[in-house]
């Protein structure tokens, strides 16, 4: 089969584009003939390892900077694209130049499967993509994450993809509602699990992975560890993640006085070393995708401490098997998650042996052939009514 994943920045970094990449690794893996597209180039080399057998191409080269576009961002309601509507999360990318670029790309393609992974280029694809090209649109995000006029878009143009995939059940759902007779399938997306090593729950630490932005309420979590911290002399906190929330995040630690107690640890090459070495991962998010750096974390057999946010923690802890969940942004309940497990390591083993149970099913083996289950039903022009018999 021949695939395209087309990103926004492939080069970048961040959840999707890993979680994009390693799925195109494993499609050219199987035999298929894939390639990348990146919409915007902005480094040399991409960050994230590519598989010499899938191609990698970029639409507009901004390595010498945006200074082009930078007028029309400045004032994009009147420079930007006609599809791309305001509200998406990256419409500052979409300028028109940007936006023809991807228009231009779209309706060239001849067959093939054309999968596009977030709104913006998901609506381009519904819109203008050519007749023949078999259309997946991902979704990585929830859609109550969407503000209204990115919803409204949704509901008027994704009922014409062949296939709208998204990670959770509790999303399923949600799609389902909004786009009646459009196949919704549900394929997580996949954890690498080979060679973890599992923590032994001896180490006094808590642990927290994420970019440092609102969205992942670490301002909560240093509030809630504050809380147990005087009880809890020999525990720290390690948040590890770069944004641009970083110097109010450090501000916080101040103002609960927790000095070295609680660290901003920037980013880490060695990050899984970090989770084996810890004993409790918590999960602050105001709102998720699917987390999937805590189900890394289960990979590790680490218990976790949860919001119940929407949407992606709910789905795949239940709590006191594999975890604690707690109601979402309620930062006592948090605290109170965090001093059961700091202080009861039996605890912390039983349920981090859940933990690494449930991420088995997120490791690729099981992932992948949800994938190609999905491809060669949609390539052999079967029609999908409520998605492959594997992924739902």
């Amino acid at each position: 089969m021949k695939l395209r994943y087309m990103l926004l920045h492939a080069y970048g970094m961040g959840g999707t584009i890993r979680t994009v990449v390693n799925q195109a690794n494993a499609m050219a893996e199987a035999g298929h003939d894939v390639e990348i597209v990146s919409v915007v180039r902005r480094r040399d080399t991409p960050q994230f390892g590519i598989d010499g057998r899938v191609r990698l191409s970029a639409l507009v080269d901004q390595r010498d900077g945006i200074a082009s576009d930078s007028l029309a961002r400045k004032v994009w309601r009147r420079a930007r694209g006609k599809i791309v509507p305001y509200g998406e999360f990256a419409a500052g990318y979409f300028t028109e130049r940007v936006e023809r670029a991807v228009i231009d790309y779209v309706s060239s393609l001849d067959g093939g499967i054309l999968v596009t992974t977030r709104p913006a280029l998901n609506l381009i694809s519904a819109r203008r993509a050519a007749k023949g090209v078999v259309r997946v649109a991902q979704e990585h995000m929830n859609l109550a994450a969407y503000p209204h006029t990115v919803r409204d878009e949704i509901a008027r143009h994704y009922g014409c993809f062949d296939a709208v995939a998204v990670l959770t059940e509790t999303s399923r759902a949600e799609y389902r509602v909004l786009l009646d007779g459009t196949p919704i399938v549900r394929i997580p997306n996949a954890v690498h699990l080979v060679g973890r090593r599992h923590s032994d729950q001896t180490s006094p630490v808590v642990i927290a992975a994420g970019r440092l932005v609102p969205q992942k309420g670490f301002d909560m979590l240093l509030a809630a560890f504050a809380a147990v911290a005087p009880e809890f002399p020999d525990w720290r906190l390690r948040i590890f993640g770069t944004g641009p929330s970083k110097d109010r995040l450090r501000d916080r630690i101040d103002e609960h006085r927790l000095g070295g107690r609680a660290r901003l640890m920037g980013r880490s090459d060695r990050i899984h070393e970090e989770l084996a070495e810890a004993s409790v991962y918590a999960l602050s998010s105001r709102i998720e995708g699917l987390p999937m750096a805590m189900i890394e974390a289960m990979g590790h057999a680490l218990a976790v401490a949860a919001f119940d946010c929407p949407t992606g923690p709910g789905d795949v802890l239940t709590s006191g098997e594999n975890g604690l969940l707690v109601p979402p942004r309620d930062v006592e309940a948090l605290a109170g998650a965090l001093r059961r497990l700091m202080a009861d390591r039996e605890l912390r083993l039983r349920l981090g042996a859940g933990a690494a149970r449930t991420a088995r099913d997120y490791t690729p083996e099981v992932v992948m052939p949800l994938w190609e289950e999905l491809f060669a039903t949609l390539a052999a022009g079967e029609r999908l009514v409520d998605g492959p018999r594997a992924a739902r």
